[in-house]
């Protein structure tokens, strides 16, 4: 086997590594709100969970296009660049999940890709449009969350207010079934898309796909969907303890309106033409919950925890980014 296909099997394997620790990661942005308001068991949340990722990260392939070109074009792209992009999101990961902070696996990767390609080229090497497309949807998204969650409770809160609790959180709960699973999908479409693009990108790379074909092949969408899925059934109870109860005390109808905003602030993001941009399910998720439990009274919201994970947010894309620069000047002095 030739050094370039060894480096090609690297990559592919951090790849799904990366979509496997995103699975168990990024679970609780899916099944925190059901699980915390005993709408669904544990067990059954998360096998959902993997269900839906699985068949949402088979549904399209838009974000994948995005993450292949708009941050560093594949024509300067090598094995080292993405590997040491694919270790710092991994290494972020494990650390974030380890101490239950519900960080971005997007931000992680994005700034990784940055860092690596930095390391090797410069800045001139980054897509500037490109990449301030995909920062500014990761910015704005949990934004749009926090309104539109505020938007749906204030709605629901009218319609339903005159219902008794108990018959409210029956109904609700089994609502919340519907909206998990939505949520779970929505997740697998926008999340598993992007190893997908990092797998393309290194195709292109060892010359096995051409650049003017962005569309993933079709066992890389196979292998991501898979791994992901796999990761979801692993469950990441540290992080559903932190967003099913510690931003805000979750009733049924909070979060099946949580679960309701985020779908459609990340489906909008994934399909709509023109757009195909990666968000952060995770922060689009807590900015739904913040909005909804606004909705009730602003001093319902735990900002303490709220302002915790914004720091931990802001912090993301520079220390990948740093950490995946680092790891490119070591790997070009080894490889």
């Amino acid at each position: 086997m030739t050094s370039v296909s060894i480096m090609l099997v690297v990559v592919v394997f951090l790849a799904l590594a990366f979509d496997y620790i995103n699975g168990f990661h990024d679970t609780a942005n899916a099944i925190a709100t059901s699980v915390s308001t005993r709408a669904l068991s544990p067990k059954r949340a998360v096998m959902l969970a993997a269900v839906l990722n699985l068949l949402g990260a088979l549904y399209s392939t838009g974000v994948a296009q995005t993450i292949a070109k708009d941050i560093v074009s594949p024509t300067f792209v090598t094995q080292e660049v993405v590997i040491a992009a694919l270790l710092s999101a991994i290494a972020w990961n494990l650390i974030t999940w380890y101490f239950g902070i519900p960080s971005s696996s997007s931000h992680a990767l994005i700034g990784g890709m940055a860092g690596a390609a930095v390391a090797k080229a410069g800045f001139s090497i980054l897509q500037w449009q490109g990449l301030g497309k995909i920062i500014a949807a990761l910015i704005f998204s949990p934004l749009v969350g926090i309104a539109l969650g505020f938007i749906i409770m204030k709605t629901l809160a009218k319609l339903f207010g005159g219902f008794s609790p108990s018959r409210l959180n029956h109904g609700f709960k089994k609502m919340q079934v519907i909206s998990a699973g939505l949520l779970a999908f929505n997740h697998g479409s926008n999340d598993a898309q992007k190893s997908m693009g990092i797998i393309t990108m290194a195709l292109i790379a060892s010359g096995l796909q051409s650049q003017a074909n962005l569309d993933p092949q079709l066992w890389v969408k196979f292998s991501c969907a898979i791994a992901m899925a796999a990761g979801t059934a692993a469950g990441g109870w540290k992080i559903i303890r932190t967003m099913g109860g510690k931003i805000f005390k979750l009733e049924p109808i909070n979060g099946f309106a949580a679960d309701l905003s985020s779908s459609i602030v990340i489906w909008t993001a994934t399909v709509l033409p023109g757009l195909h941009l990666p968000v952060s399910t995770t922060h689009v998720v807590s900015g739904s919950i913040m909005g909804v439990g606004s909705a009730k009274r602003v001093s319902a919201v735990r900002w303490g925890v709220a302002q915790q994970m914004l720091i931990a947010w802001l912090v993301t894309i520079p220390t990948t980014s740093a950490l995946a620069g680092l790891l490119y000047f070591m790997l070009s002095k080894v490889l």
